[in-house]
């Protein structure tokens, strides 16, 4: 077993809070194995490369010997984590929880070590959802309003004057209360869940417990290069997306953001990403050759050994020697439909979000049908003008339209 040094290096290499690092080492030092608590709410169905970086971590913990306790919050998705939000969450139905809920540990299984003893799955509705209103009024009287307001979202939001539900000052204490549960010495979170995980601690001593160590990521700028990864923000590479799809957003990135991409999102070893990185400072490693380098390690990551190398050359293909993609998804359009507008077919072929989306990558010269430019938006077109025929847009999607009977 790593010795707690080599321990320490490798667990806080790529954090951003370790409250704190010599609580840690003692922790390590008992021998026995850790339980290392990490709370996923099910808002949505993907889980993105920003997401996976705090379930890279935890994976690192367990490598070492550590048990991940993984906690879906089926109770708290209903109420909406607050955390980094200018607006109160919009709240889930108990069915759409459950969904986004089984998505989740489906993909958080190509990251984490299931075996048995190696991993904890609860759900914390198991404890919440049967707190009588005692209970709740004793955990309220836990922490204070003034307390609660120190959090920037809060405080923010407070001094504009925008609504705060109060379902939201609850939550930390609700996160907190799942800590205390599972009896979590460590807690993992990004740098946006460092006040929840601090109320862990404090609920923790209140209930005679040792306090969790705190260890929080950084949130990882999305393609853009400026706001954090998000689906909503169309800035994200999710880990379940085809090999191809993954490779060229990878390819996509600003050279400035490589470095933390590969602190990040391979799973390196702290040695080999300050070597990469080096050899990319000293120009010895190109931008270029090292996206390459990037784009196959993550693809590997997800998609298996050699899936890497296998995208690179689909990339190439594509986008060196201008090939059209071996692997051209057929997308179904009904007849009855047809004849319409150009930025309408876009839509229904869902190779846009809307019509307007499909407006302005016409207006954009995005489109392309049969490697013939798309120009007019409103141009009619009709089942003979596409049926069986490919339609490109920008420079990574492709679709074959099929026109059925309706």
């Amino acid at each position: 077993m790593a010795s707690v040094d080599q321990q320490l290096r490798i667990l806080t290499a790529g954090t951003v809070d370790c409250i704190a690092e010599s609580e840690l080492a003692a922790k390590l030092e008992s021998g026995r194995p850790l339980r290392v608590k990490l709370g996923i709410d099910p808002t949505a169905s993907d889980i993105h490369l920003g997401f996976a970086v705090v379930l890279r971590k935890l994976r690192q913990f367990q490598d070492l010997g550590h048990v991940a306790v993984l906690i879906i919050g089926d109770f708290t998705a209903r109420v909406g984590d607050p955390s980094g939000r200018s607006v109160t969450r919009p709240p889930l139905t108990p069915e759409q929880v459950d969904i986004h809920a089984t998505s989740y540990v489906d993909q958080v299984r190509g990251i984490l070590d299931f075996a048995p003893g190696r991993i904890e799955v609860v759900r914390n509705a198991s404890w919440l959802a049967s707190m009588h209103m005692d209970a709740v009024l004793r955990l309220t009287a836990r922490t204070t309003v003034a307390r609660i307001m120190e959090r920037d979202d809060f405080s923010t939001r407070f001094a504009e004057g925008s609504p705060i539900a109060l379902s939201e000052l609850l939550y930390p204490l609700l996160q907190a209360t799942d800590s205390v549960e599972v009896h979590a010495d460590v807690e993992l979170g990004g740098t946006d869940q460092l006040f929840n995980i601090l109320m862990g601690r404090h609920l923790q001593s209140q209930a005679g417990q040792d306090p969790q160590v705190v260890l929080t990521t950084p949130l990882l700028e999305g393609l853009d290069g400026v706001q954090k990864m998000s689906k909503s923000l169309g800035n994200y590479i999710g880990i379940n997306e085809a090999p191809g799809e993954q490779f060229g957003k990878l390819m996509s990135i600003p050279d400035a953001l490589m470095p933390r991409y590969f602190q990040l999102t391979t799973g390196w070893l702290p040695e080999q990403v300050e070597a990469t990185v080096e050899d990319l400072r000293t120009g010895a490693l190109s931008p270029v050759d090292a996206k390459r380098l990037l784009g196959r390690t993550v693809v590997d990551l997800y998609h298996g050994e050699s899936a890497g190398e296998q995208a690179e050359a689909e990339f190439n293909r594509v986008f060196k020697d201008h090939a059209t993609p071996s692997d051209v998804e057929e997308r179904e359009v009904p007849a009855s439909e047809l004849p319409t507008q150009w930025f309408r077919l876009l839509a229904l072929a869902g190779l846009a979000t809307s019509n307007k989306d499909a407006r302005r990558k016409i207006e954009q010269g995005a489109v392309r049908l049969d490697q013939e430019k798309v120009t007019d938006p409103e141009a009619e077109v009709s089942a003979a003008d596409i049926d069986g025929r490919l339609i490109s847009v920008g420079k990574r999607s492709w679709a074959k339209v099929a026109v059925r009977a309706s």
